[in-house]
């Protein structure tokens, strides 16, 4: 997989005349608390569009400051981004994969303009009416895609700094809701809060 992603995919759309491409992405699948984020990021059909971003890549692969220094300029120059999420409570009501569906749906309404195309991280969504293409590994390939990672995970993890206030003793300004060692210990000594995810499998949770 390339280091960082291209625009190779969203010029091959841009030329058959689809304007608006949407790349897609979430962030907060896997963890123990919180909700999950997905988020959705237009780009100009402009290909010069990637030396103003050049640098933005999977969120997983930058540090914080990188990340908070690429969604500025995501958000400077994007045509439209969008944030959707679902909670803890709908996780665990629908389960996690349907749950995050419900937050890609959200960040696709939430958005100023609809897209004429979606690229999506790889994510089995059956019944997406939305022209799309699902890719494994699309934050490596999609410079749109790679984009909305970084939206998601800076999204989310603002979220769960709020989340401290409300919930304190679980750290979650520091581990964002996943399963760490220092998170685990605290679920031994509080239990479950409101955003907990009780349907996952999660040390010291209450029945």
């Amino acid at each position: 997989m390339p280091e960082n992603p291209g625009l190779g995919i969203e010029q091959s759309l841009w030329l058959q005349g689809l304007k608006f491409v949407g790349g897609m992405d979430e962030a907060g699948r896997g963890a123990w608390a919180g909700p999950v984020m997905a988020a959705l990021v237009v780009l100009p059909a402009d290909p010069r569009i990637g030396l103003t971003l050049a640098g933005v890549r999977d969120s997983k692969c930058m540090t914080a400051l990188q990340r908070a220094r690429a969604a500025l300029a995501i958000k400077s120059v994007a045509l439209a981004w969008s944030v959707g999420e679902a909670s803890a409570a709908e996780i665990d009501e629908l389960g996690i994969l349907p749950a995050t569906r419900l937050a890609f749906s959200r960040a696709i309404q939430n958005a100023s303009i609809l897209p004429d195309y979606l690229l999506l991280d790889y994510i089995h969504w059956p019944g997406l009416q939305n022209p799309h293409r699902v890719m494994p590994k699309g934050e490596s390939l999609s410079l749109s895609i790679a984009a909305a990672s970084v939206l998601a995970k800076t999204t989310r993890d603002e979220a769960m700094k709020r989340l401290e206030g409300q919930y304190p003793g679980y750290g979650l300004a520091r581990h964002k809701g996943y399963g760490t060692r220092i998170h685990a210990e605290a679920l031994k000594r509080l239990g479950c809060s409101d955003i907990h995810r009780r349907s996952f499998s999660i040390p010291g949770k209450l029945a």
